[in-house]
C-alpha cells in the first residue's frame, strides 16, 4: 500500500482512481497529476517504483493544497463566514442548508431527526 499526501492507496486501483482517495483531488486533477509526472493512468498502485511515488508526492506538495491543510482552509472559511454574521454564516451556524434548498419538507440530513411539534394524539 502507497502512502501519499498522509492518504493509504489501494493496491489493485489503477492510479487515476487510487489518487483521488486524497481528500482534496478528484479525478480531473489526479490525471493532471499524473500527465506532469509522466505516468500511465493503467498503471497500478503496487506496480509503482519509488522514483514515480516520490515523484507524485512532490508534484502534490508543490501544487495543490491537500488533506488536512485543505481541511482547515475549509472550516477557517466557514467559520469566517459565522464570524461576519452573512447569511451564509448564519446558516452554518443553525445547521441549517446553506445553498438556497428548500426546508419545508426535506433537508432531514442538516436538520437531523424529526422532531414532532404538538400532541400526537388527540
Amino acid at each position: 500500500m502507497a502512502r501519499i499526501a498522509g492518504a493509504d492507496l489501494p493496491n489493485k486501483k489503477r492510479m487515476e482512481y487510487a489518487l483521488t482517495y486524497i481528500y482534496g483531488i478528484g479525478l480531473h486533477t489526479s490525471r493532471l497529476i499524473l500527465d506532469a509526472t509522466g505516468i500511465s493512468y493503467d498503471k497500478r498502485v503496487f506496480e509503482l517504483s519509488e522514483d514515480e511515488a516520490a515523484a507524485i508526492r512532490q508534484e502534490i506538495q508543490k501544487n495543490y493544497m491537500v488533506e488536512g491543510d485543505l481541511r482547515k482552509k475549509v472550516a477557517m472559511d466557514i467559520k469566517s463566514l459565522m464570524d461576519l454574521g452573512s447569511y451564509r454564516g448564519l446558516r452554518h451556524r443553525k445547521g441549517l442548508p446553506v445553498r438556497g434548498q428548500s426546508t419545508k419538507t426535506n433537508a432531514r440530513t442538516r436538520k437531523g431527526k424529526k422532531k414532532t411539534v404538538g400532541s400526537a394524539s388527540k
